[in-house]
């Protein structure tokens, strides 16, 4: 999977987008998943290789994710280069990307959905569904809409 084992979480774009997740998190959330008072590219760092899973796509018509921590890219069986590349409407089984959507559109609306309950389905065609998911809209420090994120713990093999 990972061809080329890089400090991905070093990229200044990589840790401008873990600071806007991090802080969109605390925001909703109301608790950080990290110390707050470790550097921005330190939890940078954690974030990437935290044991839970967490991506997030941009703004465009048909988002792309910008983002996807080594939980993901184990998940997804995908790595850094080509999950930043891919539509995330292809995390979801074509039959699936009506009901994708609408989680999509509704988290816009409202700001976030809270425990989400879905399928997904990997690079190699494996199913699995996650659990008590945590999809949200990201804003940069101008209070401009940059993307949504997922943050998830649960998922088992369907």
């Amino acid at each position: 999977m990972q061809k080329n084992i890089q400090a991905h979480w070093l990229l200044p774009a990589v840790i401008n987008q873990s600071k806007i997740i991090l802080e969109t998190y605390y925001k909703i959330k109301g608790v950080a998943l990290f110390d707050v008072d470790y550097s921005d590219e330190y939890k940078s760092y954690l974030l990437y290789h935290a044991p839970f899973v967490v991506v997030s796509h941009g703004t465009e018509a048909d988002p792309v994710f910008n983002y996807a921590n080594m939980s993901a890219q184990q998940l997804w069986k995908i790595d850094w280069e080509d999950f930043v590349k891919l539509p995330s409407k292809y995390s979801a089984e074509a039959e699936r990307m009506e009901d994708r959507q609408r989680l999509l559109d509704t988290a816009a609306r409202q700001g976030y959905v809270d425990y989400y309950r879905g399928i997904r389905i990997s690079s190699q065609g494996n199913r699995f569904a996650i659990e008590n998911a945590l999809l949200c809209n990201l804003t940069d420090a101008a209070g401009q809409r940059v993307g949504q994120a997922a943050v998830f713990r649960n998922w088992t093999d369907v």
